[in-house]
């Protein structure tokens, strides 16, 4: 049995399967903002994303697995 960490809750939480840039404050609890994101993007540093419409958008889970991805436990 796999243990779920707070990345999968975050996940779990979510009302939907994407996360825009302006619910990204929102989605990690104050961990990060979208204009952090949009600058990592600007660099190719950012999570996986994908336009809709004039939005880019975040897959959760894989929005999820790059914010774990970038953590340390401690």
């Amino acid at each position: 049995m796999t243990t779920k960490d707070v990345y999968d809750e975050m996940v779990d939480k979510w009302p939907s399967a994407v996360v825009t840039r302006p619910e990204i404050v929102r989605f990690t609890g104050g961990l990060m903002k979208g204009s952090y994101v949009a600058n990592l993007d600007s660099r190719n540093e950012g999570p996986p994303r994908q336009r809709s419409g004039q939005k880019w958008i975040y897959p959760t889970k894989p929005f999820a697995a790059w914010l774990r991805g970038r953590s340390a436990a401690e």
